[in-house]
This record gives C-alpha cells, sequence and structure tokens, in this order.
C-alpha cells in the first residue's frame, strides 16, 4: 500500500537538499565541542563550568525539536529553517559578547534553539516522503547531524588555532544565514493530500500494542532515549578535552571525534537498511548493545593509536541509535502525529546528551579521571537495553517493506 510520491525520484532529491541543510543547521552543536578548551582557559573555569555551555545548547537543541516540529507539522518546512537560520546566527553572534561563563550558557540556549531545526524536525518531514525505503531515509537524514560533526570539528580546528574561538564563531554565523534560506526554498512543495490518506493507513497497520497508550509508550521511548544518550555524551562532548588532560592535544581530540562521527555516519546507513528488514525496535536494541560495549573498552586503554581505534568502534557501534526512535515511533503511532512525537523522543535523547555531558564533566570534577564517567554511562545504556528487550517481548510490527506492498 504506497503512492506514487513515496519513494520516488522527488522523495530522493529532496532527501539530499535536506542532508545538505542538516549538516550545515548541525554545526552549532560541534562547534561548542571543539571551542571548550580554549574556552575554558579564557573563563578559567573548571570543566563541569566549561561543560555548561554546551549543557545548554543541548537543552536548547531539545526544546527546538519539540517546538519547530509542531511548526513544520503545521506550516511546513520551509518556514521553520528560515525562521531558525536566523535563530542559529543570533545565537553565535551573542556569544562572542558573553563577558562572563554563565552569559555565554545562556546564548547557546538560543544557539540550540535554532539548530534543532536540522535535526527531528528534518527528520519526520523526510519520512512522510518514503513507505518502503523509509529506514533508509531517515538513516540518512539523520546522518547530516554526524556528517556535520565529523567535517566541521577539523576545519574550525585550524580557524581557532589562527584566530581564535570567537572568530570560528562568527564565521559561522555568516555561513548560516547565507546558505539555509536559499536551500530551504527548494523544500516549499508540501505532500499531497491523498499520499498523507495512504501513509496513516500504513502507520495503523503498522501499530501493535505493547499493553500501553501512545502516551505511555511515547514516555517509555523518551526514558529509554535519556538512558542511551547519557552514555553516548561520554566519549562524543569529552573527546577533545579528555585528549588534552592525556598531552595529546585539542587538534588529536578533534580528529578523534571526526573519525568517531563517520564511523557514526556509516552506523547510521547500515542501520536504516537494518531497520527496513528488521524495524526500529530490534535495530535500536543491537545499536544500545554495541555502544555498551564500545564504552566498556575505553577503560582499560588510552594509548593514541588504541583511542583513535576504539573511537572509530564507538562511531560504527552508536550511530543508528538515534534515528531508530523515530521509526520506532513511526512504526507504533500515526502519521498524523509524526512531527510532535518524533520532536519529543529527540528532544529527550537530547536532554539525555545534555545530562551527560554536564554530569561526566561533574565526575571528572570530583574524582580526577574519567574513568567513572565511563562507568556511568555504562549503566545508564543498561537502563535503555532493557527497555528495548521488554518491548521486543510485547511484540513488534512488521517490517516497512511487508507493509508497502
Amino acid at each position: 500500500m504506497t503512492h506514487s510520491i513515496h519513494d520516488s525520484t522527488y522523495s530522493w532529491t529532496r532527501l539530499c537538499i535536506t542532508l545538505a541543510i542538516g549538516m550545515i543547521a548541525n554545526v552549532g552543536m560541534w562547534a561548542v565541542i571543539v571551542v571548550m578548551p580554549a574556552v575554558e582557559v579564557e573563563f578559567e573555569a573548571t570543566r563541569a563550568a566549561s561543560s555548561m555551555p554546551y549543557t545548554l545548547t543541548m537543552i536548547g537543541f531539545a526544546v527546538g525539536n519539540l517546538l519547530i516540529g509542531r511548526l513544520v507539522d503545521r506550516f511546513g518546512v520551509t518556514l521553520a529553517l528560515n525562521g531558525a537560520a536566523l535563530i542559529i546566527a543570533a545565537g553565535f553572534v551573542l556569544s562572542t559578547y558573553a563577558p562572563t561563563m554563565m552569559v555565554l550558557s545562556f546564548t547557546h540556549l538560543l544557539l540550540g534553539l535554532g539548530t534543532a531545526v536540522g535535526f527531528g524536525p528534518l527528520i519526520a518531514d523526510i519520512s512522510h516522503w518514503f513507505l518502503k525505503r523509509r529506514g533508509i531515509a531517515v538513516a540518512l537524514v539523520a546522518s547530516g547531524n554526524y556528517l556535520s560533526g565529523a567535517i566541521w570539528p577539523t576545519l574550525l580546528a585550524d580557524v581557532l588555532a589562527d584566530s581564535g574561538w570567537r572568530q570560528v564563531y562568527l564565521m559561522l554565523a555568516i555561513i548560516a544565514v547565507l546558505v539555509i534560506p536559499p536551500l530551504s526554498m527548494l523544500l516549499r512543495r508540501r505532500l499531497p493530500e491523498d499520499a498523507h490518506g495512504v501513509a496513516e493507513a500504513a502507520s495503523a497497520l503498522r501499530a501493535r500494542s505493547v499493553g500501553l497508550s501512545p502516551r505511555a509508550l511515547q514516555y517509555l521511548l523518551g526514558f529509554a532515549g535519556i538512558g542511551c544518550c547519557v552514555a553516548m555524551s561520554m566519549p562524543q562532548v569529552h573527546i577533545v578535552a579528555y585528549c588534552v588532560g592525556l598531552g595529546y592535544g585539542p587538534a588529536v581530540g578533534a580528529e578523534m571525534l571526526s573519525l568517531m562521527l563517520m564511523g557514526g555516519v556509516v552506523s547510521r546507513i547500515i542501520s536504516g537498511l537494518v531497520a527496513d528488514k528488521l524495524g526500529g525496535v530490534m535495530t535500536l536494541l543491537i545499536g544500545s548493545t554495541l555502544q555498551c560495549i564500545a564504552l566498556f573498552l575505553y577503560l582499560p586503554w588510552d594509548g593514541m593509536v588504541s583511542l583513535y581505534v576504539i573511537s572509530l568502534m564507538f562511531g560504527l557501534a552508536q550511530g543508528g541509535i538515534v534515528p531508530s526512535y523515530a521509526l520506532v515511533v513511526r512504526e507504533y503511532m500515526p502519521a498524523k502525529e509524526a512531527g510532535q512525537r518524533v520532536g519529543f523522543v529527540m528532544m529527550m535523547t537530547i536532554l539525555g546528551m545534555a545530562l551527560g555531558g554536564w554530569m561526566s564533566g561533574w565526575i571528572y570534577d570530583v574524582t580526577g579521571s574519567y574513568h567513572m564517567a565511563f562507568v556511568n554511562g555504562i549503566i545508564w545504556n543498561g537502563l535503555n537495553i532493557a527497555i528495548m528487550l521488554w518491548l521486543l517481548s510485547r511484540g513488534r510490527p512488521r517490517t516497512p517493506a511487508a507493509l508497502a506492498a
């Protein structure tokens, strides 16, 4: 059961444009990680305090996924992208004038709010244009976030070394307003009304009772998202600072972050293909289990070569986890609620990243090392695995390919 617009040539063209936008819109959440050591030195801050701009970025990012997701459902993605580009630029510019760490943290709240348009809202929008290949489509758009993280940190490291973090932010503000609005105009086409009807019918066929109301299931998925992303945030947020503490320098840390996120891109693509065969819950469980194993590997080894290898393994393990939540929502819940439901679950995963980013810095300040921060991540990861196992025990929906036949 499908519509001619689903999985069409236009759908794939729209996906490519959406991916390009995501690679630019998501830069804010990675730029703050790259500049963290420089900000810490300039403001003479503790590791926990220097993590606060990232934490506030992720809180804004989380809230933005929910709010902008609803706006996309109502007004379309183009208007949301234009407004978000201005918010992103304002966040970058205002950050350069921050006189204290507290002010800098709150300007990053604004930055995160705008940056959110490049993740959940784009994922929800592209999910309407695919049925049989929805898993890979969602995975590719979600990869825009990781491609942004893989490409920008290395590029920004040179500007940071030559001109300082404020120049980095001013450059990114200009790029946001010059690139995102023109690309957004290419996404003005709306889904045909009869295609909405087909999507609703497909969503109804996917739904399987797990003994919970849609709202209760949404909250359970959100709680699971917090668990996996507290774990995920430890290497992603602190790998640069971790390398600085080990004496390897921020450039090495930025390279490891890029390698990790490139592995995440590969993982997301593979996970999308797997999800089209096995469904979102099983794909999520596989990714979460592999992430937990990779976290264990950080405990005994901290040599430079070892960290390069483990960071790549971590990226390959966890990249498909967050996009799988969007697929689970689409499998169990009505298509007409995609924006708000996906937005809520994405919000919770991002709050997990924010909580984990701060928590790991606090643990470092208390213990003097990141060892217990890795252990903390492993414990939270176990919570997510347990929830996915419970969902599988209650049954899972048929695969998208079978439903589209």
